[in-house]
């Protein structure tokens, strides 16, 4: 009797689990010539993938002149835009995030050091404001490089759409 029970309640758990996970729609946002998403919605929730600033100034490669990019701060203002053009694509706003997670490298203007008060002061025109209170989680890390030369940070977010 106690097998035949423990039997029923292993099957109506794996029942439940497989009947959540079939309830989860997953849709990739992604074009066909680029190797990785932009992002991916699963369920409510939209992943999106690392986002780089643009340089203030592209490179003009007939003149031999590279690319500006500005401080920490202008490419924290720029990538945040970035962000927040592409979750109005999904119909979400700054609001919903929910995650954020920040790569950062050093300035060589700083002296290879992390400019946080740069990001945090463009951090705080999006999130905690009078006219968008809500603060995401975050996580803010120091690393090595990042894929290209010339940004100094990488921001990836989750937003959760609301009911």
């Amino acid at each position: 009797m106690r097998k035949t029970a423990l039997f029923g309640l292993l099957c109506t758990t794996l029942l439940t689990v497989t009947a959540a996970q079939a309830q989860t729609t997953v849709k990739h946002i992604q074009t066909a010539n680029s190797g990785i998403a932009s992002a991916v919605w699963a369920g409510d929730t939209l992943y999106l993938s690392g986002q780089l600033p643009s340089p203030a100034t592209p490179a003009d490669r007939a003149a031999g002149k590279p690319a500006v990019w500005g401080n920490t701060q202008a490419q924290a203002e720029n990538t945040f835009q970035k962000i927040e053009a592409l979750l109005k694509e999904q119909g979400l706003g700054m609001g919903d995030v929910v995650m954020m997670r920040v790569y950062m490298v050093g300035d060589p203007a700083m002296g290879n050091k992390l400019d946080f008060a740069g990001m945090n002061t463009a951090y705080g025109k999006f999130f905690g404001t009078s006219a968008q209170p809500n603060k995401p989680a975050r996580t803010t890390v120091q690393i090595a490089a990042l894929v290209n030369a010339g940004p100094l940070l990488e921001i990836e977010v989750q937003a959760v759409k609301g009911k």
